[in-house]
């Protein structure tokens, strides 16, 4: 598209009436035609009371609610069905077929199978446009930008991922996240007196065509209308963990979905839920978790060695262990990104040690657990502790196994509806 820059932070409209770029780098914003929640007589509005728990949406970097640069809520329509406020959801009237669930909470008759697949109808009955907040900052590139300029935008915006939008196509075809910084890394890196040549000059489509070749996939997104279910399981069959929300009538995106943001709209609404039996269970009896061959790295291990084992592991975080095997530290995926942020990325022989530095005044520690601990624990500490995963540790602090977002999501909502797919990953 002529004008259109290669790299922008876009403003949604929060109301009717007020002007704003659109959401996409297209000429028109069109009217979103989907159902839309009313919150006018909700006595606090949901995004607030996600943000007011703890920090507002996953962007890689804590935002406080006035930061935020722009408002991703198109106008609100009329109500169609009930409001996901605490109250509301519970007292509603039945709705549609998807949303008329929750008035089996109070049926005795099925108390045992409404027990455990409560949260699994709680998500069915609720839709991704009920957790897009009122603002956010959703910053899209088009595939021309240079790679270089891309990594930089999204440290400077504090974001982990962005869509990618191809003006000949003018449509989103991809994501550009973190992992695709750690593989240009992994396979053009030689050594610190080389420059890594397809990092400073190569543009998006580029790197997409040597890297994709011919396995390119259509993006995979979600609807504004989708229930919250149909999210997760998009999200854990397709081994992803960023899902975009498009609306399929003006192709705007809304927002970008992740696990943390789901899981925290979910424990939000469990004191107003029958609690099923297995979140008093252990993650041993649960069998929730990666126990076996995990990876995990020294606190001496070069950076392009613990590059090498994101890509070849399919991981997203390493447990740091120290030679007597305690967990010391962790080294994750978003970490890697401080390589682009103190422009250090052409000297990937330090230690993984040196380049954690940067978080040591801020950093409280690896969050753990032990396998003897419920899932009602377990749930409630990576929620507060807004991490992606738990490192699963025995009484000497050695390493056991990993929990992740997606284990804990798979075993709440995808089991109890009998949807196996197993996320293998630890995220």
């Amino acid at each position: 598209m002529p004008g259109v820059p290669p790299y922008q932070i876009h403003r949604f409209p929060s109301q009717p009436g007020l002007s704003s770029s659109p959401s996409t780098p297209t000429q028109v914003a069109k009217q979103h035609t989907f159902p839309l929640e009313s919150y006018k007589h909700e006595p606090e509005r949901l995004e607030n009371r996600i943000d007011a728990s703890s920090s507002p949406p996953d962007t890689g970097q804590r935002f406080s609610p006035s930061s935020f640069q722009s408002a991703a809520r198109p106008p609100s329509a009329s109500p169609t069905h009930p409001s996901p406020s605490k109250s509301a959801a519970l007292a509603a009237a039945p709705g549609p077929a998807e949303a008329g669930m929750l008035e089996k909470f109070e049926l005795e008759e099925e108390a045992e199978d409404s027990e455990s697949g409560v949260y699994m109808r709680f998500m069915r009955s609720h839709k991704c446009y009920d957790i897009v907040p009122t603002s956010s900052k959703l910053v899209v590139f088009d595939t021309t930008l240079q790679v270089k300029k891309a990594f930089f935008a999204l440290v400077a915006n504090g974001v982990r991922a962005a869509p990618l939008w191809e003006s000949k196509k003018q449509s989103f075809v991809g994501m550009l996240t973190i992992t695709d910084f750690i593989n240009i890394l992994h396979r053009y890196y030689k050594s610190p007196m080389v420059q890594i040549y397809e990092l400073e000059e190569h543009k998006i489509e580029t790197w997409r065509e040597l890297y994709l070749q011919e396995t390119f996939k259509p993006l995979v997104n979600i609807s504004p209308d989708a229930s919250l279910f149909d999210a997760v399981h998009s999200l854990i069959k397709n081994k992803i963990h960023r899902l975009p929300v498009i609306d399929p009538i003006s192709g705007n995106a809304l927002y970008i979905l992740t696990h943390k943001r789901i899981l925290k709209f979910l424990q939000l609404f469990m004191s107003d839920m029958p609690k099923p039996a297995f979140m008093k269970q252990n993650l041993d009896a649960l069998g929730i978790g990666t126990y076996h061959n995990i990876a995990f790295i020294h606190p001496d291990t070069p950076i392009i060695k613990a590059l090498n084992v994101f890509v070849e592991r399919r991981v997203s975080a390493l447990p740091v262990v120290d030679e007597s095997g305690k967990v010391v530290d962790i080294y994750s995926k978003f970490d890697v990104i401080n390589l682009a942020a103190e422009k250090t990325y052409n000297n990937l022989d330090i230690t993984v040690t040196q380049a954690l530095q940067h978080r040591s005044q801020y950093f409280e520690g690896v969050v753990k657990c032990s396998k003897l601990e419920i899932l009602e624990t377990i749930v409630d500490r990576i929620v507060r502790a807004e991490v992606h995963r738990l490192v699963v540790v025995n009484e000497a602090d050695s390493i056991v196994g990993i929990i992740s977002l997606s284990d804990i999501l798979q075993a709440l909502i995808l089991t109890p509806a009998g949807a196996k797919q197993k996320q293998t990953e630890a995220e």
